[in-house]
C-alpha cells in the first residue's frame, strides 16, 4: 500500500493529477481538501504529541480541492511508456507482446514524408516490424495495422500513469473514458 497515489480532482470533479500519500496529508493537514471519498485507502501516522498521543490521518483515494477549474486535456504528452501502455505493449503489425525496451514508436505517416509526432500518428511496433515497414506508409509495406491508434483523454491517460489504481479511483475515471473500454483496454 506504500506505493498507492491519491487521484486529486478539482472542485468541478474534474481529474488534475496524482499525488503522494505526503502532498494528500499537506493538503489534508492544510485545510486545503474540499471534500474526499472512497474507501479509505491510507492511515498516515505522524509524530508523538506532547499529551502521548500519535498523529493519525486517514487518507481517501480520491481529494477535491479549490482552485481554479482548468481544461485538462490540451496538452496530453506523447511518451512512450504511455503510448506502449496504451498499445498494451504490443507490435501493432505482428500482434506479439513485447518488453517495453524491446518496443519502438512507429510514425504510421513517417516523418519523412510530412507525418507528425502526433497520438493519431503512431504505434507501438517491435523493432524488426518498425525496420521492414521502414518510411513507408503500411499498406505500401503490406503491414496492417491491428488497431487504430488514439489520442487518450486526460482521465485515460491518468490511467496509462499508474499501475496502481485502486476500485474508486479506477470508477470515478472510467466515467471519463472514450478509446480504452471500447477496445477492451480496461
Amino acid at each position: 500500500m506504500s506505493n498507492l497515489a491519491v487521484l486529486k480532482i478539482d472542485k468541478s470533479g474534474q481529474p488534475v493529477r496524482w499525488i503522494t500519500k505526503e502532498m494528500a496529508t499537506s493538503l489534508v493537514c492544510n485545510g486545503k481538501v474540499l471534500w474526499a471519498f472512497g474507501d479509505q485507502c491510507l492511515t498516515m501516522r505522524g509524530g508523538v504529541q506532547k499529551t502521548g498521543v500519535r498523529s493519525i490521518i486517514h487518507l481517501s483515494p480520491i481529494i477535491a480541492v479549490d482552485g481554479s477549474i482548468k481544461k485538462h486535456a490540451i496538452n496530453i504528452p506523447l511518451m512512450n511508456k504511455y503510448l506502449f501502455r496504451r498499445d498494451q505493449h504490443m507490435c501493432m503489425y505482428c500482434g506479439q507482446i513485447f518488453h517495453r525496451n524491446e518496443l519502438t514508436r512507429d510514425h504510421i505517416h513517417p516523418r519523412s514524408l510530412g507525418g507528425g509526432d502526433l497520438w493519431t500518428n503512431v504505434v507501438a511496433a517491435c523493432k524488426p516490424c518498425n525496420q521492414r515497414k521502414g518510411a513507408r506508409l503500411p499498406e505500401e509495406a503490406r503491414m496492417p495495422l491491428l488497431a487504430v491508434p488514439f489520442k487518450p483523454t486526460f482521465s485515460e491517460l491518468l490511467y496509462l500513469q499508474n499501475h496502481n489504481i485502486l476500485e474508486d479511483q479506477m470508477h470515478y475515471l472510467r466515467k471519463g473514458f472514450k478509446h480504452l473500454e471500447k477496445r477492451g483496454l480496461v
